[in-house]
This record gives structure tokens, C-alpha cells and sequence, in this order.
């Protein structure tokens, strides 16, 4: 793979380039110059005048669905939708079938993984077949390429099996994730309980049901004094309860979904079961919430929580509909659309920087000699998904023919490179 960037801005603080208009030459996949009106015949080249490139983007918490669920999602099609959204790495949570508890799990996600061209990164349950029951082998998934653990959609809920858990990653400076929400409030919630629940008949689900396991899980990480990351937070307090944790030096850190700060419950109002999640769509002034604690570092990265469903498990009357959509392509544009005063630095903070300090990941610094690992990036660009353009293997977005602010103009990572038109 060869190819010429042209007048593009480089994003990267440990580059001599951070900051600067540069041209950058790559060749079969390494960064071969960085310069001023750089020329080669025969190669691809891109224009990228108004255009930003940045270390590749990191996805922390998405649902690849394979093994066992491949009628949603395929490593391959997961991998192929991450790539066009700008993503090199990606976060696959451990719902599959069989679920990621052991290593030989781990090896085949990663080993499947190697002839993507993104590379895919295994969460492993932090129980076995994530019940909640007893503690997974932690440590040998860790040591066959566990990135971090979870029991992801089915968050942990004894106490002290989580704090068991906290106690185990220690020896190895692990990390665990958790979707915070305690199964026995609102156990047949629908959307978040409120004043659009009530106006529309459906069982609400309250956000304490969020905010009581974040108070909870701040209380084991105080006594463990291990790491913790909370992802899906989607209410006002959820952010208080977690910037006081820091305020305290915890070593607590926290990731919130492109559509929570798009959208709110009152979308709601048209019964769109592409918008049935979980955690639930909130209010507005917890939109507001959610918006500030990104402005102001609270909340240190965004995670896509791409989950696929098929169409026969949307297609369906909003009480039996299943939860989630689909979100990797789109991941920027909503961010972008939501928060268009965001820097382009504070973006690649949210998307790439963060996640390698939390998660101790090497990524490839932008300079000559390097592997090129990188997104270009337009924050004046538009984005427009379509079923025709969709890489997913599923459907189940909101977000079909709606122009968002901001585009991926390209993905560049092992030798290969997507171009989006």
C-alpha cells in the first residue's frame, strides 16, 4: 500500500510534527518522509488541505458477535465497519457463544484477527461464561492477549465477587470494565423512567439503577485500590459521582456512547426501536451533563458500543425489540455533530490518546521510520450512511440518510489503507 498525504495537520504530541501542515509519503505501509511539497509519480494520492491525521482511533467496548452470533456481526464485517469509522483498534466485548473466559477463546480472536486490518483486541469475562458466579482465568487470558475483562452486557452484581475480581487484575496491573447497572431495579424497564415513559405507556428504567452500582463499584476500588473503567454512563449524577472519584485520586476512568450525546428520550416519541439501548436514552439535562463532562475531561473517551442486531430482533413490536445499534461508522461524525466545538486535539484524546494510557497500548507515533497507524479526519467533511455504504452486517441504526458534521476521509493500518468517498 502506497500513498501520498497531501497539506494535512498533523495530531500527535510526541511527533516533531504535532501541530504542522505537513505532506507525508507511505510506502508498503511505513512512513517513509515528512515534508513540504512532497511528489512521487505513480501513487495514490489524497488532497487533505482542511483534513487532520492523528495515531489510528481505538475502540474501547463493541460487540463483534463472533463466535456464535454471526447472523449480527462477523470479525470480518465488524472489522470492515471499524476501519471506514476510522478505528485500528477495537474492544470486543465477551457476550459471544461460546464467552471469552478462557484462553483459548482470547487466541482465536486474536489469531482470526491478524489478516484484518484492524487489530482486534479480546475483553474477557471477568466469570465464568459471565454469570456472575465465580472468577474466569483471569490470568492466563491476560497472558494470550486479554486486553482487559468484563462481563459486558451482564454486568457483575455481587459485590463481593467484583471486588475479588478488582483484588486478582492487581498482580498484573489489569484493568476492569464495567457497564454500570444493577439488574434487580427496573428489571422490566423499557426506556429511562420519566416523564416520555409515562407519557408513552412503557415500564421506565431509573437511572439510579446506574448510579447505585457506580457508587457501589467506587467503594470496592477505594478498598482494592485497583483500576476501574465505567463506560456507557449516561446520567448527570453518573458524571458527578465519577469526577468526585478522581477529584479523590481514585484510579477510576470513564467512557460515554456517541448516541447519548445525540440523542435524548423524547426521540423516543416515534417508538424507533433502532433507539432502544441500554443504558436507556436519558433526559435532556442529562445530555447536557454528559456534554460538559467531555468539555471538561471528566469523561476520557468515547466508546461506539456497536451492537448488532438483526433485523428479526428489531423488526418487532418495541417491548420485545432487543437493545442496541450499530455505531462504529458513525462514531465520529455523532460526536462531531453533537459537540462541534470540540478541538481536534480534545478528539484525539477522546478516540486514540487516552485509551493507550489506560490500557498500556503501543501505538505508532506519527514519524518517519513508523508504521503508518493513522486516521484522517474533517471535522468540515459530512458523513452519510446508507445500507449501500453500511459495512456492518447489521441494520440497525437510526442514522440511515441523515447528513452528520465531520468525516473519515481515510484509514491507514497494516499495510492497508479504506478510503471513504
Amino acid at each position: 500500500m502506497n500513498v501520498l498525504l497531501k497539506n494535512v495537520t498533523v495530531i500527535d504530541d510526541s511527533s516533531a510534527h504535532h501541530l504542522k501542515k505537513k505532506d507525508i509519503l507511505i510506502e508498503k505501509g511505513i512512513i517513509q518522509k515528512i515534508g513540504d511539497q512532497l511528489s512521487k509519480s505513480d501513487i495514490q494520492t489524497i488532497e487533505a488541505d482542511q483534513a487532520f491525521v492523528s495515531p489510528g482511533w481505538i475502540d474501547i467496548f463493541t460487540h463483534l458477535s463472533d463466535p456464535g452470533l454471526e447472523h449480527r456481526e462477523t470479525l470480518e464485517s465488524g472489522a470492515d465497519a471499524a476501519f471506514a469509522g476510522g478505528f485500528t483498534k477495537v474492544f470486543t466485548i465477551a457476550n459471544t457463544e461460546p464467552v471469552i473466559d478462557n484462553k483459548t477463546q482470547v487466541s482465536y480472536i486474536t489469531e482470526k484477527s491478524k489478516s484484518l486490518p484492524v487489530q482486534i483486541f479480546p475483553i474477557g469475562a471477568i466469570t465464568k461464561n459471565a454469570e456472575g458466579s465465580n472468577l474466569s482465568e483471569m490470568y492466563d487470558m491476560y497472558n494470550a492477549g486479554a486486553i482487559a475483562f468484563s462481563d459486558g452486557l451482564h454486568p457483575a452484581q455481587s459485590p463481593g465477587l467484583f471486588l475479588k475480581a478488582l483484588q486478582y487484575v492487581k498482580a498484573f496491573d489489569g484493568v476492569l470494565i464495567q457497564q454500570p447497572f444493577d439488574t434487580t431495579i427496573g428489571t422490566y424497564g423499557l426506556i429511562n423512567e420519566g416523564i416520555i415513559s409515562t407519557q408513552l405507556g412503557l415500564p421506565g428504567l431509573p437511572a439510579v439503577a446506574e448510579e447505585l452500582m457506580i457508587m457501589r463499584d467506587i467503594e470496592l476500588l477505594r478498598y482494592s485500590e485497583s483500576k476501574l473503567h465505567i463506560t456507557g454512563i449516561s446520567s448527570a449524577k453518573s458524571v458527578s459521582l465519577i469526577a468526585k472519584a478522581k477529584a479523590e485520586g481514585l484510579q477510576i476512568t470513564c467512557s460515554v456512547t456517541p448516541y447519548h450525546l445525540l440523542f435524548t428520550d423524547e426521540d423516543l416519541q416515534s417508538y424507533d426501536t433502532n433507539l432502544k439501548l441500554n443504558p436507556p436514552l436519558r433526559t435532556k439535562a442529562d445530555r447536557a451533563a454528559l456534554r460538559k463532562g467531555v468539555l471538561d475531561g471528566t469523561i476520557d473517551l468515547i466508546a461506539s458500543h456497536h451492537f448488532p442486531q438483526h433485523s428479526d430482533d428489531k423488526d418487532k413490536e418495541f417491548e420485545y425489540a432487543k437493545n442496541g445499534m450499530i455505531g462504529l461508522q458513525t462514531a465520529y461524525a455523532v460526536v462531531q455533530e453533537a459537540l462541534p466545538e470540540l478541538s481536534t486535539e480534545k478528539i484525539v484524546d477522546l478516540f486514540s490518546f487516552n485509551a493507550t494510557k489506560i490500557f498500556k497500548i503501543n501505538s505508532p507515533k506519527i514519524s518517519e521510520g513508523m508504521e503508518a497507524n493513522l486516521t484522517i479526519f474533517n471535522p468540515k467533511g459530512k458523513t452519510l450512511l446508507t445500507r449501500e455504504n453500511n459495512k456492518s452486517r447489521s441494520n440497525n441504526t437510526p442514522l440511515f440518510n441523515t447528513t452528520l458534521k465531520g468525516k473519515v476521509m481515510a484509514t491507514i493500518a497494516r499495510n492497508k489503507i479504506f478510503i471513504n468517498e
